[in-house]
């Protein structure tokens, strides 16, 4: 396929650079004047999205989104396939959905799971949003850029069912942190914590996959100085996302509600640029009053 694709960051430069590997002709653009290999670059993001089959957007916010909808939809050729990666708010997703349809386009909106790591590997999870006939034309570059792609229903939905995983992913650090701190101060060595957790009830990706704690478990951004696979500020404007939807259709979401204020705090205090799991640090420097 000819495929468009806007926002060329730490996500979008190597689902790219996958695709191109794949045999696909691929025309980038990112504000940053980011440049890679096999990637033909554009000047502006309607150039990239100019004649192409599909266009990918991978950008950090719901109203950038609908800004570069506001481009590149009407540079689009009428019957291309508009996929969005983005991880935004429901509203800007529907939004960009009906901008695209109201120019006989068609669209997808398609969060992912899989952070950089997965991204380089091809590796990602798809969660996506729109009629079956986008989905069908997106499912071919999905398998190449991921392993799994799930179609979760009409508009918005693909942004719905990442809004409530990544809330769950917020959540369930929180308690693997603090199950090792607690662990650390009864005298518990971390091996034994993980040995234990990870084959038993309190079983999870934050501690089996993800593990925060440095030498622990399967290698993870703990054991690189809590370099970002997945930035704290990310996991902040996810887990907001996750409060504002619920607000908007009235769901008690309390333990969301309370993780959204403790990583709030850990990147007000320090923890922004740093990978999610290092809220164990934070943690681990406060006591219980």
């Amino acid at each position: 396929m000819r495929v468009g694709f806007i926002g060329l960051g730490n996500m979008g430069a190597p689902m790219a650079t996958n695709l191109v590997k794949a045999g696909h002709e691929v025309t980038g653009f990112d504000v940053a004047g980011v440049q890679i290999d096999g990637v033909r670059s554009a000047t502006s993001a309607a150039e990239a999205a100019r004649d192409q089959d599909v266009v990918i957007t991978m950008l950090p916010s719901g109203s950038i989104l609908q800004s570069v909808y506001g481009e590149i939809v009407p540079a689009a050729r009428k019957g291309a396939c508009l996929i969005d990666c983005s991880t935004v708010d429901v509203e800007s997703a529907r939004a960009a959905h009906a901008a695209a349809e109201a120019a006989g386009l068609l669209s997808v909106d398609a969060p992912v799971s899989g952070g950089v790591g997965g991204a380089a590997a091809g590796t990602l999870t798809f969660m996506a949003g729109g009629t079956d006939e986008a989905f069908a034309v997106a499912q071919p570059l999905f398998e190449i850029m991921g392993k799994k792609a799930v179609h979760c229903g009409a508009a918005g939905a693909g942004q719905a069912a990442k809004i409530c995983n990544n809330m769950i992913l917020g959540i369930s650090m929180i308690g693997v942190c603090e199950a090792f701190v607690l662990a650390d101060k009864l005298g518990l060595s971390r091996q034994s914590v993980f040995d234990v957790v990870s084959t038993s009830s309190g079983s999870c990706w934050s501690m089996n996959t993800y593990c925060p704690a440095p030498g622990i478990g399967p290698q993870s951004p703990a054991d690189n100085d809590y370099r970002p696979g997945f930035a704290a500020e990310l996991m902040l404007k996810d887990l907001k996302l996750s409060q504002a939807a619920a607000e908007g259709v009235d769901a008690a979401t309390p333990m969301g509600e309370r993780a959204t204020e403790l990583y709030e705090a850990f990147v007000a205090g320090g923890g922004k640029g740093r990978d999610f799991s290092a809220m164990i640090e934070a943690l681990a420097s406060q006591s219980r009053r």
